[in-house]
């Protein structure tokens, strides 16, 4: 053990050392290795932030709502083409009780890029919807239900929470600098002097500070693995009045070319708004005009032209 120290102790004079004389000949070069350093500490130590919530249902092992909590984190790599797979990284799943309301949560997090991406193309961001779904179904051998909806709210349960579920318990940020220091190599520090000043050594997280507790695994799915397009199908949407003029339901009808059976079509209704999701060919999500009684609502898929009408009495 002391001699361990001690040659531990020779690296780090040297290393210093070594930095010293990069700075006396080279006080350019210098500077960029250590704002460059700076730069790639930061991000491998910036904490996932929450983007959308989204709430769907565990079917099996067993039924259960799943609120999917989407993140970004500069530590989740980029995707390198529209053709290269997607990283992204998936935290352990969390039960939940709350009164008498049980349900889990899951953390998933892409590259902030990825996400940006997505955020104004509804194709795409149901897309990443849908990997890190299949990503959790695969992991966890869970059979999800395909219907969802994004919540009002960014993220389910706290951020404090998310952030040790996929970051694991983080170390005091003095003794992190300290091991990052140490994972650089004499042979490193000697290629910065180099004539190629742009090329600096890479920061790397010691091994010892990914906690066993987080289930963090970077898990890439090719993009080309989903290319169904979901279509937003064509509907009519009204209020039937009585002979009074007073508003007395709100009637859909939405047209489902190709879909021949109401077994293919997953719907569900709150007072407030509508989803439809059929058979991986069309989804529609509609913020209805009035609130409805969901009690009272039916629905009926008329084969001869492939028309669903949904009939939903005002409260």
């Amino acid at each position: 053990m002391e001699t361990s120290s001690k040659g531990l102790l020779t690296q780090v004079t040297q290393f210093w050392n070594l930095l010293d004389d990069l700075a006396e000949s080279d006080p350019e070069g210098y500077e960029k290795f250590i704002q460059q350093q700076l730069k790639e500490g930061k991000q491998l130590c910036a904490a996932p932030e929450p983007q959308l919530c989204l709430q769907t249902r565990i079917l099996k092992p067993k039924e259960k709502i799943l609120f999917i909590n989407l993140c970004q984190w500069t530590r989740i790599p980029a995707s390198q083409s529209a053709t290269h797979p997607v990283p992204l990284t998936v935290g352990k799943p969390e039960d939940t009780t709350e009164t008498s309301d049980a349900y889990t949560v899951i953390d998933v997090a892409y590259n902030p890029d990825v996400l940006q991406a997505a955020e104004k193309n509804q194709v795409k961001k149901n897309q990443l919807i849908q990997m890190a779904m299949k990503c959790i179904e695969e992991q966890f051998q869970f059979t999800l239900s395909h219907s969802y909806h994004i919540t009002k709210f960014r993220i389910k349960g706290s951020i404090q929470r998310m952030k040790q579920n996929l970051m694991g318990i983080q170390t005091d940020s003095i003794d992190l600098r300290e091991k990052m220091r140490r994972e650089l190599t004499l042979g490193q520090i000697r290629s910065s002097t180099m004539s190629n000043p742009d090329h600096f050594p890479q920061l790397l997280l010691p091994k010892d500070q990914v906690s066993g507790k987080a289930v963090c695994l970077i898990e890439e799915i090719s993009s080309t693995e989903i290319q169904v397009e979901i279509k937003i199908p064509a509907y009519e949407l009204k209020i039937v009045h009585d002979h009074n003029e007073k508003p007395l339901k709100t009637e859909l009808k939405v047209e489902l070319p190709g879909i021949n059976s109401v077994s293919l079509c997953d719907l569900s209704v709150s007072e407030d708004d509508l989803l439809i999701e059929v058979s991986e060919k069309y989804r529609l999500h509609l913020n209805l005009p009035k609130p409805i009684d969901t009690e009272m609502t039916t629905a009926k898929f008329i084969k001869e032209n492939s028309t669903l009408i949904i009939t939903m009495p005002l409260v």
